[in-house]
């Protein structure tokens, strides 16, 4: 959430800034206006309480003195009927006013350029070359169900379409997968945690999730519970309404998880494979920061999750976000793409995000320096990585024309062999 202060004092340069994330004016000036009316209601609620102590105290000496006081307390009934007509008049504007302040996405930081569409997304840099086949490689559905690793069709049976069921090696890999970025991250200081797929409302609007894509998420009927679309939602609320100390930061965390989403906005896009299932495996990465290093916490975050994809072999490269790609509670971005052999095209595997402070201003999370100054935290959260993309873009790179699958390096330690089938 932005910082009111922004919309009081910085008026002209937010609607600036913010119409490049297709904000309208209008909203803005909604917002300022029922800030305005919000604090106008909130002096006379102050002006109303002070003037009931000095009717209270009135009576009182009254009483004392024997005196009549009917006249007062007259006053001091209609006082507090004044009173409780302003008190409802401002729980609801500053419940129209949050509303409207959810719904704002975050400020790009001034290292994001300005672009109309992910076609002004910008490639930083390439890792590894696109590899060439003597034949030509089949997409990771074809080659999966041919290895009878994926199922889709029994998927499909016991739940519906965009389930995949894995069986044998399929099973085996994609376990290989999670223990070994689990492994490659703890290594680099992130301490593990896991947490419950079920978190409540307060918690998935802390992030971002709610209400702007309210749509997208699984909710649990007649309960205040819904499915984590990813395990940056649960990570991110470990320090709600918490302090923490300078000197404690940054805290950096992994954790592995099952992801839930409905996909209901890509219109049948990606209806084979991996790539856009209702459920899948993640391995997250999330850091508080302190927020004059969250640029290069950013750059490190994002090294973390390349590093799993090269030490795998897998080509994929780093694109820089322009600001009408960016995600809601994101300020900066890069995403990894990795390139997908039997697609012949790339395809997202992470997507890396500086969230500044608008995640924390949800959450109260703050930070205490030495000095004794106390600002929000910053958060940072990227894919590291996805699994199920992982498998199909393994499936696609390291599929062999005698039908069979070389084992990335790295993985042969967990899987104990060096194709499959052997």
């Amino acid at each position: 959430m932005i910082d009111i202060t922004l919309f009081r004092e910085k008026k002209d340069w937010l609607i600036k800034t913010l119409s490049n994330r297709n904000i309208s004016q209008k909203v803005i000036e909604e917002i300022i206006d029922f800030d305005t009316k919000k604090r106008q209601i909130q002096t006379e609620i102050d002006s109303l309480r002070n003037q009931r102590k000095i009717l209270s105290l009135q009576i009182g000496q009254l009483k004392k003195q024997n005196l009549d006081s009917k006249e007062i307390s007259s006053e001091l009934e209609n006082n507090k009927i004044y009173l409780s007509e302003k008190e409802t008049l401002l729980s609801s504007i500053e419940t129209k006013l949050l509303d409207l302040l959810l719904t704002i996405p975050n400020i790009p930081d001034v290292s994001t350029h300005i672009g109309s569409s992910e076609k002004d997304n910008i490639v930083v840099e390439q890792i590894g070359k696109i590899p060439e086949y003597k034949f030509s490689p089949k997409p990771h559905w074809e080659f999966g169900e041919k290895l009878g690793i994926l199922d889709f069709s029994l998927a499909s049976k016991i739940s519906g379409s965009r389930f995949v069921a894995l069986k044998k090696f399929g099973c085996r890999l994609e376990h290989a997968l999670i223990q070994f970025m689990l492994s490659e991250h703890i290594k680099n200081g992130y301490e593990e945690i896991w947490l419950p797929y079920l978190v409540n409302k307060e918690t998935i609007t802390a992030t971002g999730q709610l209400p702007k894509f309210a749509e997208e998420i699984y909710k649990i009927d007649s309960e205040d519970y819904y499915l984590i679309p990813t395990a940056e939602v649960s990570v991110t609320n470990i320090f709600r309404d918490e302090t923490l100390s300078e000197e404690d930061l940054p805290k950096k965390f992994v954790s592995y998880s099952a992801c839930f989403r409905k996909e209901s906005g890509s219109y049948g896009k990606d209806t084979k494979g991996l790539i856009r299932n209702h459920q899948f495996n993640k391995i997250e990465l999330v850091k508080f920061v302190l927020p004059e290093k969250s640029n290069l916490e950013l750059d490190t975050l994002t090294k973390d999750a390349s590093n799993i994809l090269k030490k795998l072999g897998l080509t994929h490269r780093v694109v820089s976000l322009c600001t009408a790609d960016l995600g809601f509670s994101s300020a900066k971005t890069y995403d990894l793409e990795v390139w997908m052999p039997g697609e012949n095209r790339w395809r997202e595997i992470s997507s890396c995000s500086n969230c500044t402070d608008f995640q924390a201003r949800r959450l109260n999370t703050k930070i205490k320096y030495k000095s004794g100054q106390k600002k929000f935290v910053h958060t940072l959260n990227g894919s590291g990585v996805a699994i199920g993309r992982t498998v199909a873009c393994i499936l696609e790179t390291y599929q062999q024309e005698d039908g069979s699958l070389r084992i990335p390096e790295v993985l042969k330690p967990f899987l104990g062999i060096q194709k499959y089938p052997e």
